[in-house]
């Protein structure tokens, strides 16, 4: 990152992708709400005129998925025909299977933790895989600054239609920002692509020149723009066909977009539509809340952290800490405090984060991380101290 340009992308709500994400996880709040055990993967597909809802799902309680796809929808602003999805008129399939017994008695008791060892229940990991978790001091919220902006854009022109700012705009949207560093500091943005879709009888010129000004330059600090700064603003010049009906949906296909912007590595599992003891979600957000608050504490400039499970296990079978270069101490050191202070057990993040509550069809646009609007726990500093007071009392720093 020392001299060069990097770029992140952002969608908006209305974007096929994201609606899929976003049924996906109104469906688990709805879930959550009423059976906080329950146990649910559920995908959706959208395409023109149709929602496809599929998934293994295991609770005690009813749920009208159609009457909940339909109320998503119309939240999003698919709200009649003309954007080829609305929410009355849509069909709605579903294909719902409860969650294989092969899995649930490795989720049900873990085999490397027995059942009554310690207060932790001994919930095993839903999956194999592994998560990561990142901080970077480019914003105050502790996200790469390419991503953070990206969304600020994609919420700015998704605000502007909501509220008639700009009426003409529709659901779908996509913002791209490219940002120049310089001695792997961020500078400047270099490049700014947004993607708006629009009524067919919109002015090109005018819009360019209203997303410009009333999009791009309220999102983005004025700082960061310059006479260098390059603007592609609909670059093919319509962008009256979308949603659904130009590309079909599905959830799960945006994991850059929910995460870093590409900024740090992802393990690759989605997260929309999985209860939390699919390891995919509840280990990310926990790797996240422990790479911010590495950050936080004076320790790092910069923090990725790896976890990764065996499916039925407790235990992570790895943890790995990243500082690139820029850590107060060794990695290994600064491995040696996290694993002293956080409890990566599947039921111990789930406690540690709240996370059976129905939050998630919120963080479902706009990225999961970064979020301090929305109050989530894994966005929380206050482990800050207790790093900086291990690492002073075990190798005697101190920030």
């Amino acid at each position: 990152m020392k001299n060069s340009l990097f770029t992140s992308e952002s969608v908006t709500e209305g974007h096929p992708d994201k609606v899929c994400d976003q049924i996906s996880d109104a469906v688990l709040d709805e879930i959550l709400a009423n059976d906080p055990n329950g146990r649910v993967a559920c995908e959706a597909v959208v395409t023109t005129g149709t929602a496809f809802i599929m998934g293994e799902i295991s609770t005690s309680k009813y749920v009208d998925i159609p009457k909940i796809v339909r109320k998503t929808l119309k939240e999003i602003g698919y709200d009649g025909g003309a954007c080829g999805l609305s929410f009355e008129t849509c069909g709605v399939l579903t294909a719902i299977n409860e969650q294989s017994g092969d899995i649930a008695c490795g989720v049900d008791c873990a085999f490397d933790s027995p059942d009554g060892a310690d207060e932790v229940p001994c919930i095993g990991a839903g999956d194999q895989g592994m998560m990561f978790g990142f901080a970077c001091r480019e914003t105050p919220e502790l996200m790469p600054l390419p991503i953070s902006l990206a969304h600020a854009v994609a919420r700015r022109l998704a605000k502007t239609r909501n509220e008639g700012i700009l009426p003409y705009l529709k659901p779908d949207g996509k913002t791209q920002i490219t940002v120049a560093y310089e001695d792997s500091l961020p500078v400047s943005v270099d490049a700014v692509v947004v993607a708006a879709q629009h009524d067919e009888y919109v002015d090109y010129e005018q819009l360019k020149l209203d997303v410009l000004e009333k999009v791009i330059k309220v999102a983005i600090p004025g700082n960061l723009l310059s006479e260098q700064t390059k603007f592609y603003i609909n670059p093919t010049g319509r962008f009256v066909v979308g949603g659904p009906q130009a590309d079909s949906g599905l959830t799960g296909r945006k994991i850059m977009v929910d995460t870093y912007g590409g900024y740090s590595r992802h393990g690759g599992g989605a997260f929309s539509g999985k209860d939390p003891t699919k390891v995919d979600r509840s280990a990310s957000y926990m790797a996240r809340y422990v790479a911010k608050n590495v950050v936080a504490s004076g320790l790092a400039e910069r923090c990725e952290i790896q976890v990764a499970y065996a499916i039925g296990g407790a235990e992570p079978v790895s943890l790995m800490v990243n500082t690139f270069g820029t850590g107060r101490l060794a990695d290994l050191q600064v491995a040696e405090i996290v694993r002293e202070i956080f409890d990566f057990r599947p039921a111990a993040i789930i406690n540690t984060l709240d996370l059976r509550k129905p939050i998630y069809r919120r963080l479902a646009a706009y990225g999961h991380f970064g979020r301090e609007d929305l109050g989530v726990v894994w966005e929380r500093l206050d482990k800050a101290q207790d790093i900086k007071d291990l690492a002073l009392a075990r190798f005697g720093f101190a920030s």
